[in-house]
């Protein structure tokens, strides 16, 4: 049975300690709510930037709609121009005077319906950019909530990680001087029962498997000698007796 001196032994609960410490504090890193809170902000806006991308296709097809609807009225109303133009000029022959007032009320016509036309795509062009106001609008407040959230998370993350690194220094202070035996095997079972190494033994339970030991194995542990390093029989993890045992 390996041996180690009694305050080494004490000493490791303490290294445990922090161990656990460290192990909490990691975890706590990685699972901060804020986290969650970030990617559903995320996914909320890569859904957002989707539609924006619609949206901005809607609009812009309107637009090129009404630049259209714009350019074929303004082409009819020039084309009415010139023939009034020519008819007030006085230098037709009636029977082409004639056949410019029937142009001139076909084209009137004409650009009645292609004004109705151009107003159908002034209201929806008004529609889409509308919604993309809104769109906009939304992706804002969200960028704020993010920038927020980031911000928390960035502070809570520098808070855990100043404490994990208070953990550290306190960790190599605490194995300084502890047998080297000892913490190989400790670091070794830490490894392999996670993260859990050594254990306090607590009336007849180990605390590392709140398992209550049996007489016999009671029996032996109490027979070792005080430098002893014992094991929980349960689990496997080094068992440090109490200093009254």
């Amino acid at each position: 049975m390996a041996t180690a001196p009694v305050a080494d032994q004490q000493a490791l609960l303490g290294v445990q300690a922090l161990d656990t410490r460290a192990q909490q504090l990691f975890h706590r890193r990685r699972t901060l709510p804020v986290h969650k809170q970030i990617a559903a902000l995320d996914a909320q806006l890569a859904e957002l930037e989707r539609s924006l991308v619609a949206a901005r296709t809607e609009v812009s097809d309107s637009r090129a709609a009404l630049t259209k609807a714009e350019a074929d009225v303004a082409q009819v109303r020039d084309r009415s121009a010139r023939d009034q133009g020519l008819l007030d000029g006085g230098a037709v022959t009636p029977k082409d005077a004639q056949a410019l007032l029937s142009e001139i009320e076909s084209l009137a016509a004409r650009q009645a319906k292609l004004e109705e036309i151009e107003l159908e795509a002034m209201e929806t062009l008004e529609g889409h950019e509308a919604v993309l106001a809104e769109l906009e609008q939304q992706r804002s407040a969200l960028d704020a909530e993010r920038v927020a959230a980031v911000a928390v998370r960035d502070q809570e993350v520098a808070e855990i990680d100043a404490e994990r690194k208070q953990v550290a220094v306190d960790r190599r202070g605490a194995i300084e001087g502890i047998d080297a035996s000892l913490m190989i095997e400790y670091e070794k079972l830490r490894d392999q029962l996670g993260g859990l190494g050594a254990a306090r033994l607590e009336g007849r339970m180990c605390s590392g498997c709140r398992i209550q030991l049996g007489p016999v194995d009671l029996s032996h542990i109490n027979a070792a000698a005080p430098d002893a390093v014992v094991h929980c029989e349960e689990c496997g993890r080094i068992l440090v007796r109490p200093l009254d045992s």
